[in-house]
């Protein structure tokens, strides 16, 4: 049977929307930059052999509409006969883009492709047209995900003090990382014009050559006292509400791409690579407690390849909301010490399109660093009420 591998990835650093680095940089010539840049780390593979890039993309519309995938693929200089289609799983956009590049890998012959994804919520109206008939039916699934957060947190009794605790260590984690330069592997510097805002009115003011070159959103000297210490954003008056600004994901822009190719074709062209991708799944749940999709997605891809929570060396688990974290982590008993471990999007930043992707190029990278890792889990919950999850296998040593 032919196997899919993970042969290289590139990101963005992740700017914080709005007032960040990528404020004024549209999310096409995001994506074409890790397009080029993941080609580039590959000289031995010629770019027309990628037959299709696929791109994760939640608000498919507006600067990042009209095929977004396509218009990137151009942009990064493949030639008219390479493919593109966009995505849209929401927060899983980036995972599933990789699992629909696999599968063309794996079952389609297909020996190049290019999964990964792009956002930006900077210059992204978000799109809210509700069909009114379902609305009535299951508003659940149009509910502002902050305020599903709050749901998962009053119905299961997930405390305040979890979810900043989770915060803290998320916080620590990527400061740690950061330190370490442990995302410079990962990371494509772009140099962009930003536009510059008034602290106060957030007026433009003027413009400024930066280049991002590392994540902007993570906050060093967070401590549990000052998160503890923060208003609730989506409950602010019942006196019940517990999730804040410190335990969500902070809203950023950014894109991926990861390069994925047929085993036998990377080992003929001596392509090393540091995963390969053994399986996909995805399950619904009630829209209102949408964060804790992971707990339905998982076990049945574990099941599926006949794999166990203990099987498991390494966890990559969005972290839209600590709450929802929390829950996952502790109903399907995944180990502190193998989950986030350097951080996630609560410290790092979430462009919802692109993090399932960003996070398969930190699990290849953690992966390569620990030589008796075997398997790697990448998931998270997703808007509407779902969850998504896809297995990886370390290969050492190529």
């Amino acid at each position: 049977m032919r196997e899919a591998a993970v042969v290289a990835s590139a990101r963005t650093g992740l700017a914080k929307s709005f007032r960040g680095s990528f404020n004024m940089t549209r999310p096409d010539d995001l994506a074409a930059h890790c397009i080029s840049h993941t080609l580039r780390s590959v000289p031995q593979l010629d770019p027309r052999e990628v037959e299709d890039v696929i791109l994760g993309c939640a608000q498919p519309h507006g600067a990042q509409g009209q095929n977004v995938a396509r218009i990137a693929a151009m942009l990064a200089g493949l030639p008219v006969t390479t493919g593109a289609t966009t995505v849209n799983r929401f927060c899983s956009s980036g995972l599933q883009a990789i699992a629909i590049a696999a599968h063309e890998i794996i079952h389609e012959g297909v020996d190049a492709a290019i999964g990964g994804g792009v956002e930006s919520i900077s210059l992204t109206p978000r799109d809210n047209h509700p069909n009114p008939v379902l609305q009535e039916k299951l508003p659940g699934i149009y509910m502002v995900m902050g305020v599903t957060a709050e749901v998962v947190a009053k119905r299961y009794k997930v405390s305040r003090e979890a979810q900043d605790e989770y915060s803290l260590a998320s916080q620590q984690r990527t400061a740690r990382a950061q330190q370490e330069g442990f995302f410079e592997d990962e990371i494509a510097p772009m140099k962009v014009t930003m536009a510059v805002l008034d602290k106060k009115t957030g007026e433009k003011i003027g413009t400024r050559e930066v280049c991002c070159d590392r994540d902007e959103c993570n906050r060093p000297d967070t401590t549990l006292e000052g998160l503890l210490a923060l208003k609730p954003h989506f409950d602010p008056d019942s006196g019940q509400g517990t999730v804040t600004a410190g335990n969500s994901s902070q809203l950023s822009d950014g894109a991926s791409a990861t390069l994925l190719m047929s085993r036998e074709r990377a080992d003929r062209l001596g392509i090393p690579y540091k995963l390969v991708f053994r399986g996909f799944a995805v399950s619904g749940c009630e829209p209102d407690e949408m964060g804790i999709g992971p707990v339905f997605a998982v076990p049945k891809l574990l099941q599926r390849l006949g794999l166990k929570i203990d099987d498991i060396d390494l966890w990559e688990l969005n972290e839209a909301f600590a709450v929802q974290v929390v829950y996952c982590r502790d109903r399907l008993g995944i180990p502190m010490e193998k989950l986030n471990v350097n951080g996630g999007s609560i410290s790092i930043g979430h462009p919802f399109g692109m993090t399932g992707s960003r996070m398969t190029g930190t699990l290849a990278n953690e992966m390569a660093r620990r030589p008796k890792a075997r398997y790697g889990i990448v998931t998270m919950c997703i808007g509407g009420g779902q969850g998504a999850a896809g297995l990886f296998e370390a290969i050492h040593g190529t």
